[in-house]
């Protein structure tokens, strides 16, 4: 699941009128390929390895194996989760110790700081879910470089600075789940906002790109009000959705999280305001947090993936980039109990689809 950030307030929110925008923000610029509209998600087949390769790396295979684990930021639900199937993994191969450490913001200085310090103090692989694709890349190519194994879940980077991407979802397929949902719950012609951690973050601006297009094709008539950053802070994210709230009025239809802190957190301040029914809220969060507001039939829904599967697949592809198991031409990855995982763009682990959680199922799960 992303996942950082703190900017003012004051300066964090970025309005493009809902009658004349041209674009998104928070997005990026890469091209997008919305999914059809009465469509399933539909992987991309894997192409030409293009992922980067350590320089003269010791023969690993089989031997123990210390590894650093480095989110976006440490002491969230999310990443933690992802941890704990980190060290599933390292259990079950017997031969390898990680270590979760890193931020406690979501800042991409201080997360190149701790990578740095671990290729300097000396480690056999790092971890990571990348704050800024762009920024992280130079520290994470030197790791590689030093003969480091690297593999990144969750947020991605440049693809030639790290091995291999474990991928929760394919982008267009978490822009279709979360704009059909939204679009179900506020109408045909309701009007939304975003939460985002930053306009940075590469998962969250690939998945605001694809909605926009995803939902021109698919769904016209939704108005698109602004996207305002929360740096994946709790406090933050509440306030934004209060000033969202206060600032739109009865415009505000939904409000889409696209952060396990974000959804949660507006679904607080929509709970507080005494709007459930009203103000939907539609976004990525872990059941736990989003339990009592389901439950309380306050929020339809939250969308997600299994953290813990993230994780777990993850520290399992670092073992078998170690062992040379898994290597450039492979099209599917055997992922322990999670079963072969299919390869996709060209150096990317595809998790699978994102899972809709419901009144109706959402405490069969605990994470």
């Amino acid at each position: 699941m992303r996942t950082l950030f703190a900017l003012l307030l004051g300066t964090s929110l970025l309005t493009a009128p809902a009658m004349a925008q041209s674009a998104w923000t928070g997005g990026d610029d890469l091209p997008t390929n919305p999914l059809a509209c009465d469509a399933s998600v539909t992987p991309v087949p894997p192409g030409e390895y293009n992922g980067g390769m350590p320089t003269g790396a010791p023969d690993r295979k089989g031997k123990p194996l210390t590894v650093v684990d480095i989110p976006k930021l440490v002491g969230v639900g999310y990443f933690n989760s992802t941890a704990s199937g980190i060290q599933e993994a390292a259990k079950e191969t017997g031969s390898m110790t990680v270590t979760t450490d890193g931020p406690t913001k979501a800042n991409i200085d201080e997360q190149i700081t701790f990578i740095d310090n671990y290729i300097t103090s000396g480690v056999d692989g790092i971890l990571f879910a990348a704050n800024d694709p762009v920024a992280i890349a130079p520290v994470l190519k030197r790791a590689l470089e030093a003969g480091i194994n690297v593999v990144g879940y969750d947020a991605d980077a440049e693809a030639d600075a790290r091995q291999w991407f474990v991928n929760q979802a394919e982008p267009n397929g978490v822009a279709k789940s979360m704009i059909d949902q939204l679009a179900s719950e506020i109408g045909a012609d309701g009007s939304f906002a975003i939460v985002t951690s930053t306009f940075t973050t590469p998962n969250q601006s690939r998945w605001i790109s694809e909605m926009a297009a995803y939902a021109e094709k698919c769904h016209p008539g939704i108005k698109f009000l602004e996207t305002v950053e929360a740096q994946e802070d709790n406090i933050l994210s509440f306030n934004q959705a209060q000033t969202l709230i206060n600032k739109h009025g009865d415009d505000l239809k939904g409000i889409l999280g696209m952060t396990s802190v974000a959804t949660p957190a507006a679904s607080e301040a929509v709970q507080q305001n005494k709007l459930c029914g009203k103000v939907a809220v539609v976004g990525l969060a872990l059941p736990n947090a989003m339990k009592p507001y389901v439950n309380g039939d306050c929020i339809k829904t939250t969308i997600l993936w299994s953290t813990v599967d993230l994780g777990y697949a993850a520290g399992l592809a670092m073992r078998a980039v170690a062992d040379g198991t898994l290597k450039p031409g492979d099209t599917s990855f055997k992922a322990g109990r999670l079963g072969d995982l299919q390869i996709v763009n060209q150096s990317q682990i595809l998790l699978g689809a994102p899972k809709v959680f419901t009144k109706a199922d959402i405490n069969d799960f605990d994470f």
